[in-house]
This record gives structure tokens, C-alpha cells and sequence, in this order.
């Protein structure tokens, strides 16, 4: 399928593509558009429109998209509806009632700075959002290190070798 939205894309128009390319629609195609082409182009290339409430897209009861395709494709997963209230809260600028809504406010702005390509944005960024989701699957739980689950004589080992070897081995 083909998805259109607004170009410039800020946090819902990054966190809507993760979605679907995730869990609604792997082969997904993403067009990103000035927001008073985004009909014109959803009529012509037959594109689903999301991210702007003049389309009468998802997002026509619920000023966030992501929400909306949570309720529409009935994705009830705990870890998804966590993220939904974060996306939610950092989209509509209501930091006060998320924790990190000013943290992904952030990073998604200096993403933006950082890559003003709207398709090379939402690849990068894609890596953020899928670490956010398994923050939000462990469920408050402490998540252990590659390292710390290695087995206790290869950590012994690694680093019990003298410093000069150290030093050797990264050469």
C-alpha cells in the first residue's frame, strides 16, 4: 500500500511509518508532500493520507495518528498502547503528562536537523523507535547487557588478561 503525509516530518509522521512498516504493512510505500498536496497525491497514487486532520484521515477524531491506527487496526499489544500515550503526549506538546514526551520531542527535532531527508529521517530514526518498544515489552523490568549475560568465566576471562595483552589484541 501506499501512505502519504505531510513533509517535515516530526514525531506522529515518524512514529506512523515505524508502525505500519512493523505491524500493519511491511511492503509499505511512504510520500511525503507539502500539507495542501496531501489529498491531491492520496487521490492520485491511490495512498492511505495520515498525519493531517484536513484529509479525513486516521486522524480525524484524535489529533495523533499513531493512536488512531492503534484503534483502527485493533493493535491492543501492552508495550504499543504504552508507546501510543508517549507518541501521543510528545505530538500534541502535552509534556506534563508523559515522562519522556520532551525527551522524544528532542531527538525527534534534532533528527530533523541532523537529516532533513523525510524517507533517510524516518529510516534512521526507525532504530529509536523500535528501542522504545522494547522499553516498553520489559515492562519496568531491568533489561541485562549482552555483557552481563555472557557466561561468568568468558567475562572472567575477558577481563582478567593482563594490560599489555589488552592492547595487543585491539591492534
Amino acid at each position: 500500500m501506499k501512505w502519504v503525509t505531510k513533509a517535515h516530518v516530526h514525531i506522529d509522521q515518524i512514529a506512523c511509518p515505524w508502525l505500519i512498516k512493523r505491524f500493519i504493512d511491511t511492503e509499505a510505500e511512504f510520500f511525503f508532500v507539502a500539507k495542501e498536496y496531501v489529498n491531491d497525491l492520496a487521490l492520485r497514487e491511490k495512498a492511505i493520507p495520515f498525519g493531517v486532520p484536513e484529509t479525513g484521515s486516521t486522524n480525524q477524531h484524535n489529533p495523533c495518528s499513531f493512536v488512531a491506527f492503534l484503534e483502527k487496526y485493533s493493535l491492543n499489544e501492552p508495550a504499543l498502547l504504552k508507546m501510543g500515550s508517549l507518541i501521543h503526549a510528545a505530538s500534541t506538546a502535552d509534556f506534563k503528562s508523559h515522562p519522556f514526551a520532551s525527551c522524544l520531542d528532542a531527538l525527534s527535532q534534532g533528527y530533523s536537523l541532523l537529516v532533513p531527508d523525510d524517507l533517510e529521517n524516518i529510516e534512521q530514526q526507525f532504530a529509536l523507535y523500535d528501542a522504545l518498544y522494547n522499553y516498553f515489552r520489559m515492562d519496568g523490568k531491568k533489561e541485562t547487557t549482552a555483557l552481563s549475560s555472557k557466561k561468568k568465566s568468558e567475562t572472567e576471562l575477558l577481563f582478567s588478561l593482563p594490560i599489555e595483552t589488552k592492547k595487543e589484541a585491539s591492534k
